[in-house]
């Protein structure tokens, strides 16, 4: 398996503030989507930004497309979009003028498929560009991502401005890059049920450190939320828990072996919007004595 992305041991401190990146390790190859869950501040831009190189690093081992990124030729930027939640287009241009300063900026821009993303998201062609919505906008932004050769998109939060129908044209439009074009993203999003749709990946992130790092289907088939009593917490295989918080008369419990606990313990059905806000506001199991 290839990886179009690969960060090891990546730190990041920050002068004048506690936070810091520490020892972030994940991976996404080729025809694949990684959702990178995580509250504001987590450090999910942060992380964005190294992997641009807009931001600096400590340490750690950055490859995009095999190559570390410290060593890596301009044209590997031929190769990689960002899509952030603002669009940073001139506003003063219409689709048509843009293809045209875009034509001349990209290698490999087609302005052929261009057009067919401008048609699928129904934008208008001679409409300056500062008058479009926000969700225009980001549709907008996509169009130019998928249309110059790129093979890694970094996608922060690039759907939050999207209607529902609006977003689902968009996720079949990324799928459907990762899965022909074998092309790989990382998104960024706050909406769960997007990235629950087409990730295969889900790499979660808190206050600067990978939480959880395991596929969709893992997720989905082996962990769950357990509720049970302080009392009850012996029972349960402790190495299979990842993360608790403390209810009013119960604890809820992230286990990842929910196939392999006895039956008297109840199984919430559970969402990856639930168990994204047990990780997110719980606290991690890491050798924690429960009383």
């Amino acid at each position: 398996m290839g990886y179009a992305l690969e960060i090891e041991g990546l730190y990041k401190s920050f002068s004048k503030s506690r936070f810091a990146l520490k020892d972030i390790s994940f991976s996404v190859p080729y025809g694949s989507i990684t959702g990178f869950i995580g509250e504001n501040g987590a450090g999910k831009t942060s992380t964005m930004g190294a992997i641009l190189r807009t931001l600096h690093i400590d340490s750690g081992c950055i490859k995009i497309f095999g190559e570390r990124m410290a060593e890596a030729k301009k044209e590997i930027n031929n190769h990689i979009d960002v899509v952030y939640d603002a669009m940073n287009f001139s506003g003063n241009l219409d689709v048509i003028k843009l293809s045209k300063v875009f034509s001349r900026v990209y290698h490999h821009w087609d302005n052929e498929k261009y057009f067919n993303y401008i048609d699928r998201f129904s934008l208008p062609k001679k409409q300056k560009i500062k008058s479009f919505s926000r969700g225009m906008a980001m549709e907008l932004s996509i169009a130019v991502a998928l249309s110059h050769g790129a093979r890694l998109l970094i996608l922060d939060e690039a759907t939050s401005g999207l209607d529902p129908v609006g977003r689902e044209d968009v996720l079949e439009v990324l799928l459907k890059f990762a899965r022909d074009q074998k092309g790989a993203i990382l998104l960024s999003s706050h909406i769960t049920s997007d990235i629950e749709k087409i990730a295969d990946t889900l790499v979660f992130i808190k206050k600067g450190e990978i939480i959880l790092n395991t596929s969709k289907d893992d997720l989905l088939n082996n962990y769950a939320i357990i509720e049970c009593k302080q009392h009850e917490l012996n029972d349960l295989r402790l190495n299979g828990v990842i993360a608790y918080k403390n209810q009013t008369d119960y604890v809820d419990v992230l286990v990842s072996n929910k196939n392999e606990l006895p039956a008297k313990f109840h199984k919430k059905n559970s969402s990856i919007d639930d168990i994204t806000l047990l990780l997110m506001k719980g606290e991690s199991y890491e050798g924690t004595h429960f009383k």
